[in-house]
């Protein structure tokens, strides 16, 4: 379509076809919302429109000037002679249709894949899977899973094309040399349009128009909803990847002057006389067990009178020492690693994909090789998938197993048993590592093991697909009650050889999937994994403990168990003899979550923003912030220890002080 207004034709274009990248990311937001309207339909009731549409509009503004800019340039340059080339009006509809259309996409996209980590794709995306070779089928799958948000993006592409506004100049080409007033009036038009854009796309890119205005991020999308999840809504992911390109996720945020946060929080434990005398006896083995998206909504142990998806599981943790409230510290299966093995939480941006995992690192293989343990860690995937190979021998381990390893033993039918998607299924690769543990490691050692059977795009093998398909009511379903089985064949396999008496297993999921319940769907329900500790030997506790847990604390509870003597560095507490508070901490969407006992905090990074009684309020309705005398004390203390654990956890990433110096001890 043209524009016959000259000389106003290039500035009303630009204004025109902004307003037609407004109306389509608004629509792609509209199916954002719709694709998962099941994690936001709960809190729906509680959200202003008008806020969301002002916080949306702000981020949506960012971006889209963001990523025009060239365009907004190429169309406001003020030299006529490009208004007289056949090929300039083209090259400029094209660059506007090609960027616009990529942006597009990322939204729809983002649409599913959010769904996997909880929040608007970030610019670590690319990191996280730059060794995998796969994605190219996992995406034409979903592709033909989703192919209403293909057919909506095709749509969105043709209206790009099709609404695009392109201005007359024809009294530019009326003759070989306009008049000298055509000429002024085009020059004076482009250029005070020009002038005018250039302070506007500053603005728009920082968020504001004020001197103060400070650039936003992705954190002041929480100012407009009610919880961290919710910030996806007003995001858009051309700005999510573009805010968080080279961003440093470590810096001091000073809470205290260097040092004092350790008065309120320390990482490092000195273990006292009594806690090094084991609480089991002799050297035990231990063998971590990572399970794929094994969320506590499917266990049935953990949730009396539901349906369960875990038949074997439930019989494994009611012989086991478990809690109450049981938590994950990032959302991604390349946060699970350094929680889980080396209690490093996740915060801002996934440990192994930083700088800061070349730093000096503590790890429980580690740990316990300097005490004589052998140690494997087994992930069925390519040995270089997702970095756990490299951050596995970090810590500590001495030999990785993956699919190449796999495929070397002619017991097992190598690539016949690759799952098409991800790595080996979970039935044969936990058995090749129970005969493995027995054929290669010497007693004590310590194993690590990462699912993978239960990772989208949740299928089973052709077997088992009478038994287990189109069971229960969500996708992943099926692939729990695979993998749980799978689970119990490598037990009973276990349970054969003659270590397994003399070994703790640690249970325990890397994140969340697939949720249907209400209080699974909050910003804390996201993180609710099992966490728990079975020794056949029954010499632990057994049962439901009171009591909140996380993936950080596993290390120093197995060392504590174990009666190690040395002094390490760990984020989390032992859960057995801690004299600490009964807490955990995990982080979302820019927004610090602290659990103290039964109450919740939700930190900015630089203030409270609201606080749950999350056991009470399962559903995290009634924000209690400065509700009473009593709370407001809480608040304070609450924030005060978060703040130092936050502030540790960032100077020690910078100072590359993850483990134990010698002067740690002196300062004690």
């Amino acid at each position: 379509m043209k524009i016959k207004a000259f000389p106003f034709g290039n500035v009303l274009a630009v204004l025109a076809n902004l307003a037609i990248v407004y109306v389509l990311y608004m629509v792609t937001r509209v199916a954002f919302v719709l694709e998962n309207w099941n994690l936001y339909s709960a809190g729906w009731d509680q959200l202003s429109m008008g806020e969301l549409l002002v916080g949306s509009l702000r981020f949506d503004t960012s971006a889209i000037f963001y990523t025009n800019s060239l365009w907004i340039v190429l169309m406001l340059f003020p030299i006529h002679t490009k208004e007289r080339l056949s090929w300039w009006p083209k090259m400029c509809k094209w660059v506007f249709v090609v960027i616009n259309s990529l942006a597009l996409i990322l939204n729809l996209a983002d649409a599913v894949y959010s769904q996997f980590t909880g929040r608007r794709t970030t610019a670590s995306f690319f990191s996280e899977f730059s060794n995998e070779d796969n994605l190219g089928g996992i995406f034409f799958t979903e592709l033909f899973n989703h192919w209403y948000l293909f057919l909506l993006g095709i749509a969105l592409i043709a209206a790009l094309w099709c609404l695009y506004f392109k201005p007359d100049n024809t009294p530019l080409k009326q003759s070989e040399k306009p008049t000298k007033q055509t000429l002024t009036r085009y020059y004076i038009v482009t250029t005070l349009g020009l002038l005018v854009a250039i302070p506007m796309a500053i603005f728009a890119m920082r968020g504001g128009f004020t001197r103060d205005t400070r650039p936003i991020t992705i954190s002041n999308a929480n100012q407009y909803v009610h919880s961290p999840q919710q910030a996806a809504i007003v995001l858009n992911t051309p700005f999510s990847l573009i805010r968080t390109i080279g961003k440093n996720p470590f810096q001091n945020p000073h809470y205290f002057p260097d040092g004092e946060e350790e008065l309120h929080f320390s990482p490092l434990h000195i273990p006292s006389d009594e806690e090094q005398t084991p609480l089991v006896s002799g050297d035990k083995n231990v063998v971590v067990l990572i399970l794929e998206s094994f969320s506590r909504e499917y266990i049935g142990y953990y949730n009396p009178g539901s349906v369960s998806y875990t038949p074997f599981l439930d019989s494994l943790l009611a012989n086991s020492l478990t809690f109450s409230h049981t938590y994950a510290n990032g959302r991604k299966s390349i946060d699970a690693m350094p929680s889980t093995l080396s209690s490093i939480p996740f915060f801002v941006e996934p440990f192994i994909l930083t700088t800061r995992s070349l730093n000096d690192l503590n790890g429980i293989a580690g740990i316990l090789g300097s005490k004589g343990y052998s140690s494997a860690f087994f992930h069925g995937a390519p040995n270089s998938s997702m970095g756990f190979q490299a951050f596995a021998r970090s810590i500590g381990f001495r030999d990785y197993y993956g699919l190449s390893d796999y495929c070397d033993d002619s017991r097992f039918n190598g690539n016949d048993d690759f799952d098409g998607h991800w790595a080996i299924w979970d039935e044969e690769f936990l058995q090749y590592t129970a005969i493995t543990i027995t054929e290669r490691l010497q007693e004590p050692f310590v194993v690590g093991f990462f699912s993978a059977s239960s990772h989208h795009p949740f299928v089973v093998p052709e077997r088992y697909e009478k038994d287990y398909a189109n069971k229960g009511t969500l996708p992943i379903h099926p692939t729990i009650l695979y993998a749980d089985n799978a689970l119990r064949h490598f037990f009973e396999t276990a349970s054969q050889q003659p270590w397994f008496n003399n070994t703790l297993f640690v249970i325990t999921a890397d994140h969340t999937n697939q949720l249907e319940r209400p209080e699974s769907l909050t910003s804390l329900g996201v993180f609710s994994v099992p966490v728990a500790i079975y020794d056949p030997s029954g010499e632990l506790p057994r049962g439901m403990q009171e009591g909140v847990a996380q993936q950080i604390d596993i290390m120093p509870t197995v060392l504590r168990i174990l009666g190690y003597d040395q002094p390490y560095v760990a984020f989390g507490k032992n859960l057995l003899t801690d004299s600490t508070f009964n807490w955990a901490v995990n982080y979302s969407n820019d927004i610090y979550q602290y659990i103290e006992d039964d109450l919740l905090l939700l930190f900015d990074g630089e203030k409270a923003v609201a606080l749950y009684n999350y056991v009470d309020d399962p559903l995290l309705k009634n924000n209690l912030l400065n509700s009473s005398q009593d709370l407001k004390i809480k608040t304070q203390n609450f924030e005060l220890r978060l703040k130092a654990i936050i502030q540790s956890y960032m100077i020690r990433m910078l100072d590359n002080h993850l483990v134990v110096r010698p002067g740690d001890l002196t300062a004690q």
